[in-house]
């Protein structure tokens, strides 16, 4: 059987290591058994230091199993760490390393990608964690090419997720690479998740804009624009909603927001585009004109620029259908 092992650690949230435990040790699962896959398909083991840890919320948990058995498991689950400002105990780098050396699958969730780095085994690799910490993370690992975007990177046997929820993400997608999509969605299934969501897929859309700002005619124009999405809007259209001239329209949009009219423009059509995607029936085409792009082309290229995923894989993760591909 093979085996899990999940890092749990003083301090810890029960929500990284519950959802890994949650996952791989599922079993009597419909799927598996049509697909002749025994369950307990996994051996999942809580592994820490010391026999006993406590948990953020006061709550203490007791564990049999420590370093050594997280060092021999086939997969090793890393949920986060205490603290990104400094080192993770040596005992735990070197069970890390241990683990790496057998080829196991090294697993990252959120914060837990420091304690992966800090064992060296992230070096020239491409990697995530929370955007949170991305900064922080750069800095001290710049032999880990760290990318801010997406939901989770598969290196092979080293896979690293960005914040907590997306670790279920990445847990499902070990799944289904294991034991297939129709397992996979079978698990999705019992813990009311969606299926699938692309590990490109953005952690969040950045939006530039302030709320409110405080230049009252740039506001007024914003306004104007939000509730005429549908149509086409000019820079000289929005400039005149603001009663100013182009050139003092952009010097004002760009104090009051920190970006230009166009590029705002396209990320408030994309937010509204995101609430059609997931609950109506409206083809990609139909979505991108009432979102006021001017092709169904155009809505795709922005769409993948903002979320590094497509609309038609976005609307799959909540409906379980493509509709207008």
């Amino acid at each position: 059987m093979h085996s899990v092992a999940v890092l749990a650690y003083d301090g810890m949230s029960g929500f990284e290591s519950g959802l890994a435990a949650e996952i791989f040790g599922m079993h009597d699962l419909s799927a598996a058994f049509s697909a002749g896959i025994p369950t307990p398909w996994y051996s999942v083991k809580l592994c820490s230091e010391k026999p006993e840890v406590r948990m953020l919320g006061g709550a203490t948990v007791r564990t049999s199993y420590g370093l050594a058995d997280l060092a021999a498991a086939d997969t090793v689950v890393i949920p986060s760490v205490r603290d990104t400002t400094t080192s993770s105990s040596p005992a735990l780098i070197e069970a890390i390393r241990a683990a790496h050396q057998r080829n196991s699958r090294l697993v990252s969730i959120c914060s837990g990608a420091f304690a992966l780095a800090e064992a060296g085994v992230l070096d020239g690799r491409t990697a995530t964690t929370h955007w949170i910490y991305v900064d922080l993370m750069q800095e001290r690992f710049p032999e880990v090419d760290v990318d801010p975007t997406p939901l989770y990177v598969d290196g092979g046997n080293v896979l690293t997720s960005a914040g907590c929820a997306a670790g279920l993400d990445l847990c499902l997608h070990i799944v289904r690479s294991d034991h297939g999509a129709h397992v996979a969605n079978d698990v999705a299934r019992r813990l009311v998740i969606a299926p699938h969501r692309a590990g490109g897929q953005a952690q969040y859309i950045e939006s530039p804009v302030p709320e409110p700002t405080t230049d009252g005619q740039i506001a007024g124009g914003m306004a104007w624009a939000l509730a005429n999405l549908d149509s086409p809007i000019t820079l000289d259209e929005l400039a005149a909603r603001s009663s100013l001239s182009r050139r003092s329209y952009l010097r004002r949009f760009a104090k009051a927001t920190g970006t230009t009219p166009i590029k705002w423009l396209i990320t408030q059509r994309i937010q509204a585009s995101l609430a059609l995607l997931e609950s109506s029936d409206l083809s990609i085409e139909q979505i991108s004109a009432r979102v006021g792009f001017d092709s169904a082309v155009t809505f795709r290229h922005h769409f993948v620029r903002a979320l590094r995923t497509t609309p038609s894989e976005y609307r799959s993760c909540f409906t379980g259908r493509v509709l207008g591909a």
